[in-house]
């Protein structure tokens, strides 16, 4: 017999909302069984809600994740997903490096701002 997961036992188990758990049924990624107003989740319901948040933790929007997610079950199946899952990981982990850089520019930029502070504060007498 399959096992069942209340709509409450998975936002305690993966510590988000009810309302997140209906947006990614009203985004079509997730697709609980009804009875009622009550929602049913099966345990593969489970599993794609655990993927979805870990896309979601590495910066995957929604979009790219019901990409991902659809592309699993039309042809050419999983190895088309992996291969997508991959160039969406290379294309973030570039998107990341991009952003590191960009961050240590503006370190730099912030300390040339602040040197350059320090020393006009310095030339007309004010000390800090």
């Amino acid at each position: 017999m399959d096992k069942y997961y209340t709509i409450t036992e998975l936002t305690r188990e993966f510590g988000i909302s009810t309302r997140t758990l209906r947006f990614y049924e009203d985004e079509g990624l997730i697709h609980p069984e009804r009875r009622g107003r009550t929602r049913l989740f099966r345990a593969a319901d489970r599993r794609l809600i655990l993927e979805i948040l870990r896309g979601r933790r590495i910066g995957f929007t929604v979009a790219e994740i019901r990409e991902i997610i659809q592309i699993y079950k039309e042809p050419p199946g999983e190895m088309g997903q992996l291969k997508l899952l991959m160039k969406r990981v290379d294309e973030k982990r570039d998107e990341l490096r991009q952003k590191r850089k960009d961050i240590d520019e503006t370190l730099v930029e912030l300390g040339n701002v602040e040197e350059a502070c320090l020393t006009r504060l310095a030339e007309i007498g004010v000390g800090t």
